[in-house]
């Protein structure tokens, strides 16, 4: 098994990250998952075959003894998947100070945080960042206004992550900004269109097709552009 490619997946505790292991395992990957409370992670735990850390992305600190924690290890994937869906009254009056700034810290600068940190483990020329985007963060397409907040929190985790891959230099990465769909999740609901299983078989298909392309891609799991 020398020759299995290697995830780093942020946030797998439920949902999305959690189907995201599961399907990474499913096709040979060695896994490396982090929750925010490893007591909490027992679907993750009962995959058996998954190197657990325990991370809070929003915490400095904790980024950084993670990275001490893993500086030996190689990444051919590095996903970037938590994030929050914000205050329940999304209008610009109807959310106070402190929820705003959690909510574009955890999924805006948080990301791109971590990601500055591991970009040097990510293998080069083949690797893949990944980040956990949604079609919301798009500003030329109107939708869903009860989520003002959350839709700019993700546009500003796509500007966040164009001004990353500016900074990269002599680093040729590909990086991908993903929309999974509207998935049936605890943030997506019961209503949502489509299972977890789903969208992340559509998003790891997306990490593979563009696997060495290079540069910057706003797509969703079917492999459709979305325009920023």
């Amino acid at each position: 098994m020398s020759t299995a490619k290697t995830a780093l997946i942020i946030g797998a505790s439920r949902g999305l990250g959690l189907g995201l292991v599961k399907t990474l395992l499913a096709d040979g990957w060695q896994v490396i998952a982090t929750v925010r409370n490893p007591q909490n992670a027992e679907a993750l735990q009962a995959l058996g075959a998954v190197r657990i850390e325990k991370l809070d992305m929003d915490d400095q600190q904790a980024v950084i003894a993670l990275s001490q924690q893993l500086k030996n290890e190689v990444f051919d994937l590095l996903f970037v998947n938590a994030g929050v869906k914000g205050p329940d009254v999304q209008t610009p009056g109807g959310a106070t100070l402190a929820e705003v700034g959690q909510l574009f810290f955890t999924n805006a600068v948080a990301p791109i945080n971590l990601a500055q940190r591991f970009a040097g483990q990510i293998r080069p020329e083949t690797g893949v960042l990944a980040f956990m985007s949604s079609v919301l963060g798009s500003v030329t397409m109107p939708d869903s206004p009860e989520l003002a907040l959350y839709k700019a929190s993700k546009a500003a985790l796509n500007s966040m992550t164009n001004s990353f891959v500016t900074q990269l230099g002599e680093q040729k990465l590909t990086v991908l900004s993903l929309h999974p769909g509207w998935v049936k999740t605890d943030m997506g609901g019961e209503n949502a269109d489509i299972d977890v299983d789903t969208s992340t078989r559509g998003l790891i298909d997306q990490v593979n097709a563009y696997t060495g392309k290079g540069g910057h891609h706003f797509v969703n799991y079917r492999g459709e552009t979305i325009p920023w």
